[in-house]
C-alpha cells in the first residue's frame, strides 16, 4: 500500500497550477460577462499550432521531450484562439514578450475574452508608447487578430477586454467534422508523451474495502483522460506485497498446515479470516511473534520455502483484487513493493555518495528543509521502509520507464510523506525546483474520506470497513430493483430481456457509485448514500443515463439514417439555443485538457451535467422530429450523444441506450 504519512492526517493538497500555461488572475467586470480561466500554449508556430505545458504544486524536472507542433486545426478551441491572440500580441507590442491570457466567457458580449491589455499597459506606459490607455491597447489587439474563418467578430469593453465571438458556420463545421471523423479528433494536445499513474495499491492479504474506492476510480479516470489525449499511460498498482506481515502469515501457515503445499489454496481458505487469526496469534504469543520476525528475515534472504509460501499468499490475494477490478472495469499492471526492493541498495548508495543520507539515533535519514522530522530511509534494525521503496520506485520510473509525469493517487493524509519524498528527490538532482516548470515532474493527487450518514468513516453496522465487492453488489441490486419496479409500473417490462436487465443494472449501479465520487472535488470528504447516488433527479449518473437514453430515443423515433446524415446533411445554428449547445459541445477538448492539467475529474463531471442541461433547453425550445430543421437538429442530438458517451467512457461508466 502507498506509504502512510503519520503527521498529515487532515492535510489538504492544493490543486496543481499549470506550468508554462497562463491563467488570468484578473476577472472581467460582471457587465462584460463572467469568464472561466484555463491554461494555454506558451509558444506557437502558426495560428493553428498549439502546445501546452502543465505544472503542479510539487515538482518538475530538468529534462523534457520537445513537443511536436500540432497539425492545423488541432487542439482545443481555446488553444486555437490563444494562438490567434498570440499573433495579434506580437503585432501589437512586438517589443514585449507576453503570453496570451484567454478565458471562456459566459456572458452575451463574447465567447472568449483576451485580457492582456491592462497587463501590457503597465509595462509600456511611460516608455514613449503611442497607446494612451489600456482600452487603446485592447482596440489594437482586436484589430490585429488574423482574419480567419474561426472568428466572426471582436469588440473591446472597459479597460481593454477583447471579446471574441466565434463564427457559427465554423462551430457547425467543427461539430460535423467530429461526427464524420470521430470524437478522437477532439483530443486535446498535452505536452507529455508518457505518464506513470500510481493508484489503487491495496495491501496483499487484506481485502479491498471502500477506502480503496477513491484511489481506484480517480486513478482510472485520470488514466482514461490522458489516454484519450494520446498520452501513453503506465498504470501501476504499487501493492503492499513486501512487509513484516508476511512473516506472521507464513509462520501461521506452516504451523497450522505443515503440508500446506499439498493443500494449496485450501489451506488458507478465506484469506481475511486467515489474516485475522494470524494477527491475533502474533499479538498474543511472544514466541510466535519471534518466529514470525525470523520468517521475515528468511523470506527476504530468499529461502525457497518461504518464497513459495509468499507467492501463494500473493496469488490468492491478487485473484481477489482482480475480481473487484473486473467489476469496476479497471486495468492495472502490478509492480508492487517487492519489484523495487532489489533497486533500493543502489539507490541509497547513490544518495549516500551525494552526502544526503545521515546517521540519526541509529537510523539512516535525509533531513528535509521545512520539516521538523527527517525522512527515514533505513530503520534502526537495518530494514527498509516506505520511503526507501518510494525512492527506488521513482528512480526506476525516471531512468528505466522514462516517465515525464509520475502521479500518485492516495488520501490527503499522506501529503507530508510525498512532500518530503519529492523534496528528497529534488535534493538528489532528480527533480529541479518547481519554479523551473519543466518535465518530468511528480504530483500527489490527494483525496478526502468516504463518510457514512453519521459523518464518520463509512463502515458496516458491526464497525467493520465495507468490502468493496459487497458495496458494488448492493449498488447493482438496488439499481435492478428500482428498474424492475419502474418497468412494471409503466408496462414496458415485456420489452426487456433478462440479459438487458442484468447489464443495465450493472451499468447504472456501478456508474452511480463512480459518479457520486468523481463529481466531488477530490480534496473534500463526501458522504456515501445509495439513495442519493441512485436518484434519477439532480446531478447523478442515473439522471445522466436517462438523459443519454432519451437522446437515443429521439434519434430512433425520427426514422432517419443518422450515419447518412453525417455525410449528406448540414448543421445550422440559427436558433440561439442551437448555438449555445453547439458552442458548449466544441469546448469538450479544453474541458478534458483542464481536467488533466489540474488532475480534477470533477471538471469533466461538471461539464457532462451542464451539457445535459443545455440539451434539455435546446430540445424544449427547438422541435426536432417533424420540423423543417429536423436533419440539422438530429445531427446536434447525435453530437450531444457522442460527447456524452465519451464523457461516460472517460469516467469509467458504461452508457445505456434505453431506460
Amino acid at each position: 500500500m502507498r506509504a502512510l504519512a503519520a503527521a498529515a492526517a487532515t492535510a489538504v493538497v492544493a490543486a496543481p497550477t499549470p506550468a508554462r500555461l497562463l491563467v488570468s488572475a484578473r476577472r472581467a467586470a460582471p457587465r462584460f460577462g463572467h469568464c472561466r480561466a484555463s491554461p494555454f500554449a506558451r509558444s506557437l508556430r502558426s495560428a493553428c499550432y498549439a502546445s501546452t505545458t502543465m505544472g503542479d504544486e510539487t515538482s518538475t524536472s530538468a529534462s523534457g521531450s520537445a513537443q511536436e507542433p500540432a497539425a492545423p486545426g488541432a487542439g482545443s478551441v481555446k488553444q486555437q484562439i490563444s494562438n490567434l491572440a498570440a499573433l495579434s500580441l506580437r503585432a501589437t507590442v512586438p517589443e514585449v514578450d507576453v503570453e496570451p491570457i484567454v478565458e471562456v466567457c459566459t456572458g452575451k458580449f463574447g465567447d472568449y475574452q483576451c485580457n492582456n491589455a491592462m497587463g501590457l499597459w503597465s509595462k509600456v506606459k511611460g516608455s514613449g508608447t503611442s497607446f494612451k490607455n489600456p482600452n487603446a491597447i485592447g482596440q489594437a489587439i482586436a484589430k490585429n487578430l488574423p482574419a480567419c474563418d474561426v472568428i466572426e467578430s471582436a469588440s473591446v469593453a472597459g479597460p481593454g477586454f477583447v471579446n471574441i465571438v466565434l463564427s457559427k458556420s465554423w462551430v457547425a463545421k467543427r461539430i460535423q467534422d467530429m461526427l464524420v471523423n470521430g470524437i478522437k479528433t477532439w483530443a486535446p494536445i498535452l505536452p507529455v508523451k508518457r505518464v506513470v499513474l500510481d493508484f489503487s495499491s491495496p495491501n496483499i492479504a487484506k481485502e479491498m474495502h471502500v477506502g480503496h474506492l477513491r484511489s481506484t476510480i480517480i486513478g482510472d479516470t485520470l488514466a482514461r483522460m490522458f489516454e484519450f489525449s494520446n498520452v501513453e499511460v503506465l498504470r501501476r498498482n504499487h501493492v503492499g506485497d513486501w512487509g513484516t506481515q508476511f512473516g506472521m502469515l507464513i509462520e501461521f501457515l506452516f504451523e497450522k498446515f505443515p503440508n500446506w503445499e499439498e493443500l494449496g489454496s485450501q489451506a488458507i481458505g478465506d484469506l481475511q479470516v486467515f489474516y485475522k487469526a494470524s494477527k491475533q496469534r502474533f499479538d498474543e504469543d511472544a514466541e510466535f511473534k519471534d518466529r514470525a520476525q525470523q520468517a521475515v528475515v528468511r523470506l527476504q534472504g530468499g529461502e525457497e520455502k518461504y518464497r513459495a509460501a509468499w507467492k501463494k499468499i500473493c496469488e490468492i490475494s491478487r485473484n481477489e483484487f482482480d475480481q473487484v477490478y473486473k467489476l469496476l472495469d479497471v486495468q492495472l499492471e502490478e509492480k508492487g513493493e517487492s519489484f523495487y526492493n532489489p533497486y533500493i541498495p543502489q539507490v541509497l548508495e547513490k544518495l549516500s555518495s551525494q552526502g544526503l543520507i545521515e546517521e540519526s539515533e541509529g537510523a539512516r535519514v535525509i533531513f528535509i528543509q521545512g520539516h521538523q522530522i527527517p525522512l527515514i530511509v533505513v530503520k534502526r534494525d537495518g530494514g527498509f521502509n516506505y520511503a526507501s521503496t518510494d525512492l527506488a520506485a521513482l528512480w526506476y520510473r525516471l531512468n528505466v520507464e522514462k516517465a515525464e509525469w509520475i502521479i500518485y493517487v492516495t488520501d490527503v493524509g499522506q501529503q507530508q510523506h510525498f512532500d518530503m519524498f519529492f523534496k528528497a528527490a529534488r535534493m538528489a538532482g532528480w527533480l529541479p525546483d518547481p519554479k523551473e516548470k519543466k518535465f518530468p515532474k511528480t504530483s500527489h493527487v490527494g483525496f478526502g474520506l468516504v463518510l457514512g450518514a453519521d459523518g464518520k468513516r463509512f463502515r458496516t453496522r458491526s464497525t467493520e470497513v465495507v468490502r468493496l465487492g459487497d458495496l458494488l453488489d448492493e449498488a447493482k441490486s438496488r439499481s435492478k430493483s428500482e428498474l424492475l419496479q419502474r418497468l412494471t409500473e409503466n408496462g414496458k417490462i415485456v420489452d426487456w430481456t433478462d440479459e438487458e436487465l442484468e447489464q443495465t443494472s450493472k451499468a447504472v449501479g456501478y456508474g452511480a457509485v463512480k459518479y457520486a465520487d468523481l463529481k466531488n472535488n477530490r480534496l473534500t470528504n463526501y458522504t456515501f448514500s445509495f439513495d442519493q447516488m441512485l436518484s434519477d433527479k439532480g446531478n447523478t449518473a442515473v439522471y445522466l443515463q436517462y438523459a443519454h437514453a432519451r437522446i437515443c430515443s429521439i434519434i430512433r423515433k425520427s426514422n432517419m439514417d443518422v450515419e447518412e446524415l453525417k455525410v449528406s446533411g448540414n448543421i445550422s445554428l440559427a436558433h440561439p439555443d442551437e448555438r449555445v449547445l453547439g458552442l458548449y459541445l466544441i469546448r469538450y477538448a479544453e474541458i478534458v485538457e483542464e481536467a488533466c492539467t489540474n488532475l480534477l475529474p470533477s471538471v469533466l463531471c461538471e461539464y457532462l451535467y451542464n451539457l445535459s442541461e443545455m440539451f434539455t433547453r435546446f430540445y424544449t425550445n427547438c422541435q426536432v422530429v417533424g420540423s423543417p430543421e429536423e436533419p440539422s437538429r438530429l445531427l446536434l442530438c447525435e453530437a450531444t450523444a457522442v460527447v456524452m458517451r465519451q464523457c461516460f467512457q472517460l469516467l469509467g461508466i458504461t452508457p445505456v441506450y434505453k431506460l
